[in-house]
């Protein structure tokens, strides 16, 4: 029984890419940046992340300044470490070398008291793509709406 939490969702990683597999890992964070992310104060839209050295930092992650942390504020855009087992590593560097593929943060939520992130392993979308993406979800809104009114 897992209480979790979203803070952050990264609605744009759906549109535009193909999700293949998602996992969930830890961040390493400092304390302002806990309690300015507990107050919803994240984005991920922009972020991504990269593996350097054997390890995973997600980047572009904006984490605004806690406003009591005063001198204990880091910069909103530093190279964040996600915590991950060595054999998950391997693998993510193994699927994000690959072409065409990236490593895409798709949420950020509280479970229990700790801040995770979900990171997909994902595929960019050609324009056709997301075209077709669009039709089937106005058709199913259509085909949703014509039973709404039958029952009705």
């Amino acid at each position: 029984m897992e209480n979790i939490k979203i803070i952050a969702k990264n609605k744009k990683a759906q549109h535009n890419y193909f999700i293949l597999r998602k996992i969930e890992c830890g961040i390493e964070l400092f304390g302002t940046e806990v309690k300015s992310i507990r107050l919803g104060k994240v984005n991920i839209s922009e972020a991504y992340a990269q593996i350097d050295d054997g390890e995973v930092f997600v980047t572009s992650m904006n984490i605004s300044p806690y406003e009591q942390g005063n001198v204990f504020n880091r910069d909103p855009l530093r190279p964040k470490k996600l915590l991950l087992h060595k054999n998950e590593i391997r693998t993510l560097i193994g699927e994000s070398a690959q072409n065409g593929y990236a490593l895409i943060p798709l949420c950020v939520y509280l479970k229990d008291s700790l801040v995770k992130l979900e990171l997909g392993v994902c595929k960019g979308k050609k324009l056709y793509d997301k075209r077709n993406d669009l039709k089937e979800k106005s058709a199913k809104r259509d085909i949703d709406r014509a039973i709404k009114e039958k029952n009705k």
